[in-house]
């Protein structure tokens, strides 16, 4: 989402821009909850008014143009594998099962947050254009 929002790093909006070209070639996998992350963090913005409602509606838009395949299955695992990567890396549940996901389908795992690099690290999953 950070190369949506003018208020981010900007080495996190490059980042997070060099993972948006290369969405062009390489459809995304995400969680099912993703969607209502990004919905989350929009309205966050708009609320904090670092952008508009109309921007707000913009970027969702762009959002649903993008190659992104949800996983049905992420809430399956809420309960056990979801929950066990949760404790063992003292990750919110959100951030686990976007690490349950990367582990289960053997994926790279794009992201700036702190707390899951590391877990994705300790676990051994790759971080996608930063490995």
């Amino acid at each position: 989402m950070r190369w949506l929002l003018q208020t981010a790093k900007v080495t996190d909006q490059e980042y997070a821009i060099s993972v948006l070209e290369t969405m062009v070639e390489k459809a995304a996998v995400v969680p099912n909850l993703w969607h209502l992350e990004a919905v989350s963090v929009l309205l966050g913005a708009e609320k904090r008014e670092e952008i508009s409602l109309a921007e707000v509606e913009s970027f969702l838009a762009q959002l649903e143009s993008l190659p992104i395949h949800v996983d049905l299955a992420t809430a399956s695992h809420a309960f056990g594998r979801i929950m066990r990567l949760a404790k063992t890396y003292n990750l919110s549940s959100y951030d686990a099962a976007y690490l349950e996901l990367a582990v289960r389908e053997g994926l790279p795992i794009a992201t700036l947050d702190k707390n899951l690099t590391k877990a994705a690290k300790k676990a051994e999953v790759t971080l996608y254009l930063l490995d």
